[in-house]
């Protein structure tokens, strides 16, 4: 029987490519032994963890989002004064009312039968990825457990400076401190398991990944402007896409250490987009959910190699 593992970018309102492409691998009839979710892909990544039961929800979040069901602006002062530019209680209210006590036991189920759901943030005091197993946060028990799990969801998601970061309650040597949480993204916009631990040990026999890029993989070309401001905004959107082609290629080396079948989309330089008004833009989002969908239902995004290699010769290894 084959093991599939589905792993889910980063990207912000550009998760509704995954979304689309997720539902369409629900209708084929696939499931996941392994999900991992980062930033957006975190908050997908229950969702598709549940599989076509949650879809409808998963659907409605992704296609009727507003910036005002997200964050709440701050003034100009929060540079200096806040912990970052916008409000996100909305986006914790939201989260709530999907990721409630039915969906925590439902995960607490599926992870008693064996498969995982794993959601990636970023310890900003200590500069390093956390990796949480969610199902087995779901099955202790704890009281404290789903309260937690909405944290992990919203801290995954709290990108630096423009959200909230997300404080986390820990006990070190028998004294309670707390770290603060803030997007897996900072570190990695996606990972396939930890690269420490070997496919053959949780995806036996026939192994598959799933990997979607909630982002177009090819440089997006645009003047920028000599201001200082201007510079440091190109300067940084370069680095983001830098990083995230990176971890393209690392999940691939893994994927072929492991011999796992491996399979990527992203958004294409064909999609189409309408005009945006700002952040969380309706049509737009829903724009690429009928795009992610639609490409998967045509078989098109599914690349066997990250675009830097899709031109190599045969026989080329690494």
């Amino acid at each position: 029987m084959t093991k599939r593992a589905l792993v889910l970018s980063g990207g912000g309102p550009k998760g509704a490519f995954a979304v689309g492409a997720v539902q369409l691998l629900a209708e084929a009839g696939l499931t996941f032994d392994i999900v991992c979710g980062t930033s957006t892909g975190a908050l997908i990544a229950p969702f598709a963890f549940l599989g076509p039961s949650y879809d409808a929800a998963l659907r409605e979040v992704y296609t009727t989002m507003t910036p005002d069901s997200v964050f709440h602006r701050r003034g100009i002062s929060a540079a200096l004064y806040d912990d970052a530019m916008a409000d996100t209680t909305p986006l914790a209210t939201v989260i709530s009312k999907y990721a409630d006590e039915k969906m925590f036991a439902a995960i607490a189920r599926e992870y008693n039968e064996g498969r995982l759901l794993l959601i990636g943030t970023t310890d900003l005091d200590a500069q390093r990825p956390v990796v949480w197993n969610i199902g087995a946060l779901a099955a202790s028990g704890k009281p404290e457990a789903l309260q937690l799990f909405r944290r992990i969801l919203r801290a995954s998601a709290a990108v630096p400076g423009l959200f909230q970061p997300v404080m986390v309650d820990v006990e070190l040597d028998g004294r309670p401190y707390q770290e603060m949480h803030v997007d897996g993204g900072a570190i990695a916009q996606l990972f396939l398991y930890p690269p420490s631990i070997e496919a053959a040990r949780i995806l036996k026999r026939e192994r598959q990944a799933y990997i979607i890029r909630n982002a177009r993989l090819d440089p997006d070309y645009a003047e920028a402007e000599r201001r200082t401001i201007t510079i440091a905004g190109r300067a940084i959107s370069t680095m983001l896409a830098a990083s995230g082609q990176n971890d393209v290629l690392r999940t691939y080396f893994i994927s072929q250490r492991d011999r796992v079948d491996y399979n990527l989309a992203y958004i294409g330089t064909d999609f189409v987009a309408p005009e945006k008004k700002g952040e969380f833009d309706q049509p737009y989002m829903q724009a690429l959910y009928a795009y992610g969908y639609q490409q998967a239902r045509n078989g098109h995004p599914w690349h066997k190699v990250p675009p830097a290699f899709a031109n190599q010769p045969p026989g080329t290894t690494f």
